[in-house]
């Protein structure tokens, strides 16, 4: 082919290039709408909550605005009063409950007293009226709760998040100690999946190794039987756990039987039991990449090393251990990030003291209904994640080979 044929079709290719992008960009449209609808946007609307709180400016604008000039002194001017009154007037009452809910999680049974003012009282008697419904509406820490709450962009949620508040003088503290909650759930959860990832990574190095290293259609049956798991429901898999390891489940029998213990083990409903259904569950994921990582280690490497005088341990250490690093690396990441946001398995065979951060995202999800919470609880996950994400990013991909003769 001639230089002139070749810059021929060079010229071609770039006026049909245009095109072509055009066309892929076209088929991947729908997909990419699809993730972005039913993925992407879910997730960050529902992040977005632990800083967005609309439900006082919707409610009570009129309160608000009049709250403007108010120090947060003594109580407010009675126009605030009035205000307060007018907005409750005629209100939605779902909208009166949205704010009554906010402004519960600052002061306990917030929500009644706000429900218990709608459509009550005189707006323009102001405060005369507010003290005919509630003595409460005296107190004027009820009026700040309402300045603290009324902002739509708000640091409530994630400093509850991190155990702390932020107090009546607009000063951030930390939380009582009996309302710190969340923290101690943070240490927990980090703990259980370090462990679990560790074990993980003890019990599948050796399987995995197995597996690499034997002949191909053995290989296969090998793997077979790791990915056999993955084929049964997680639920159906957590649940026999419960049978197994109750006190006359199948495993206390069996110890029993061989004299190993004479009374039954508590293994369930406890920090045991979540470890081993975990490690059962989690075993897989820390199998594949070090499989992987494995099968690319030429086996030349390990006999030079014999044959150079390195002893087992050193081979080990200096020149198969860099090689797999990066398995290790992606197997221990998976491993952990899918074990910090597990929440069927703990629930099911843990007791109240073992549950992790996944378990109070649900419950302030589904039954408290305080979605901001939830929301923030969520944010904590994620930045952690993103931060394991960025120091895995600083691995090195390929291990380098340290073995001296």
């Amino acid at each position: 082919m001639t230089d002139a044929t070749v810059n021929l079709s060079r010229r071609r290719g770039l006026r049909l290039r245009p095109g072509g992008n055009l066309v892929t960009f076209g088929l991947l449209l729908p997909g990419l709408v699809f993730i972005l609808l039913m993925f992407v946007w879910p997730i960050v609307s529902m992040l977005a909550r632990a800083v967005y709180s609309p439900e006082l400016e919707r409610a009570l604008p009129a309160t608000i605005l009049a709250m403007a000039d108010w120090n947060g002194e003594g109580l407010p001017p009675d126009a605030v009063a009035q205000a307060l009154l007018g907005d409750l007037r005629g209100i939605d009452r779902a909208r009166a409950a949205d704010a009554g809910r906010r402004l519960n999680y600052e002061i306990p049974g917030f929500r009644t007293l706000l429900l218990k003012t709608v459509n009550k009282g005189d707006p323009a008697k102001g405060f005369e009226a507010l003290r005919a419904i509630d003595a409460r509406w005296d107190d004027p820490s009820y009026w700040r709760a309402i300045r603290r709450a009324s902002p739509v962009l708000t640091s409530y949620y994630l400093l509850t998040a991190l155990d702390f508040e932020r107090r009546e003088d607009g000063g951030i503290g930390a939380a009582p100690a009996e309302r710190a909650l969340f923290v101690p759930v943070l240490v927990r959860t980090l703990w259980i999946s370090t462990v679990v990832t560790l074990t993980c990574l003890l019990l599948a190095f050796p399987v995995a190794y197995a597996i690499a290293s034997a002949p191909r259609r053995r290989q296969a049956v090998l793997m077979l039987l790791v990915l056999l798991p993955f084929w049964t429901s997680l639920l159906v898999r957590s649940s026999a756990w419960v049978i197994l390891l109750q006190d006359n489940g199948l495993l206390n029998m069996l110890m029993i039987r061989l004299g190993i213990i004479t009374e039954p083990v508590r293994m369930i409903f406890n920090r045991t039991g979540v470890y081993i259904a975990l490690i059962h569950v989690m075993l897989p994921f820390m199998v594949l990449p070090l499989c992987n990582a494995m099968r690319a280690v030429p086996g030349d490497y390990v006999r030079a090393a014999f044959s150079l005088g390195a002893s087992a341990p050193r081979t080990l250490l200096q020149v198969y251990l860099p090689q797999v690093w990066p398995g290790i690396a992606a197997g221990s990441l998976l491993t952990f990030v899918i074990c910090v946001g597990y929440y069927v398995t703990p629930l099911l065979v843990g007791g109240t003291s073992d549950q992790m951060l996944s378990y109070f995202v649900a419950f302030y999800t589904n039954q408290t209904v305080n979605w901001g919470l939830a929301s923030a609880l969520a944010v904590v996950l994620s930045g952690l994640m993103l931060v394991l994400l960025g120091l895995y990013a600083l691995i090195p991909r390929r291990g380098g080979l340290t073995a001296r003769a």
